[in-house]
């Protein structure tokens, strides 16, 4: 049997976590696709789950899935409701900095301590990195003093700024705009300077066997979540519109997010 997944957007609280289970547990119902709905909570690294080859209806981040071989299918991606994603399956990355940092842009925190994730993460760390691109200079490759890494997820990063153990850091926006909904206190210890630019929604990805039939059946499903009364709660605990099914083809951007990213691999 094929497993079900939403981890990546699981982590802002109970509700939240519940929330995608019921979207799961609907969707794969409604498709008469059945499926193991599991959970793979923190400490547990989101490239162990990715690295499976039976998954179904799972959750990926965009670069880890381009870059994966055979390239796993796409079902469908959120479309997040706030208004910034402007009715699209996209996100960004937020640049964090303490809540009551004097900093505004992000040069004003530059030759301070820069956080990230993990190397591997678009939102936590790659986006970053092609941010900064802009700002380097053939007399200035590294921006910043110090650099901390392996913070993990978005509420390691929170953590990390908000505590000034790093100085400035970046977090996925549809999961902070969780976060911010779910547990407000935890992500008041840090404000948002600025806002990379939009890259494809994580799908939901299968690299089990999911033949022509089923996989229809499943795009209907998750494009029929939007009307669906039933899932109207659940909808509101996401700030979810619902979802697009989108072409596999979009994700080939981040071949070239990852070549810019790469260009000073070394220094930040």
């Amino acid at each position: 049997m094929l497993i079900a997944n939403a981890r990546m957007y699981s982590t802002p609280g109970p509700a939240a976590k519940q929330a995608w289970k019921d979207i799961l547990a609907w969707t794969t119902g409604r498709a008469g696709v059945p499926m193991d709905i599991i959970d793979h909570d923190p400490p547990a690294l989101l490239s162990t789950l990715w690295s499976r080859d039976d998954l179904g209806a799972t959750m990926m981040c965009g670069l880890p899935m381009a870059m994966r071989e055979p390239l796993p299918v796409v079902i469908a991606a959120p479309i997040p409701s706030p208004a910034r994603y402007g009715g699209r399956a996209v996100y960004f990355s937020d640049i964090l900095v303490p809540a009551d940092s004097p900093a505004t842009t992000i040069e004003e925190t530059f030759g301070g301590t820069v956080g990230y994730t993990l190397t591997d993460s678009m939102s936590g760390c790659v986006a970053l990195r092609v941010l900064l691109e802009q700002y380097r200079t053939p007399d200035r490759p590294q921006l910043y003093a110090k650099v901390v890494g392996d913070l993990i997820h978005v509420r390691g990063m929170v953590e990390a700024v908000g505590t000034r153990r790093v100085d400035v850091g970046a977090a996925d926006s549809y999961l902070f705009d969780l976060i911010r909904k779910h547990d407000p206190a935890f992500a008041a210890q840090v404000k948002v300077i600025g806002t990379t630019s939009a890259a494809p929604m994580p799908p939901f990805v299968a690299t089990g066997s999911l033949a022509p039939g089923p996989l229809a059946s499943l795009q209907e499903a998750f494009r029929a979540v939007a009307g669906a009364a039933e899932l109207a709660q659940a909808r509101e605990h996401l700030l979810l519109t619902g979802f697009e099914i989108p072409d596999a083809a979009v994700y080939d951007v981040f071949h070239g997010i990852r070549r810019i990213a790469e260009r000073h691999a070394d220094v930040w």
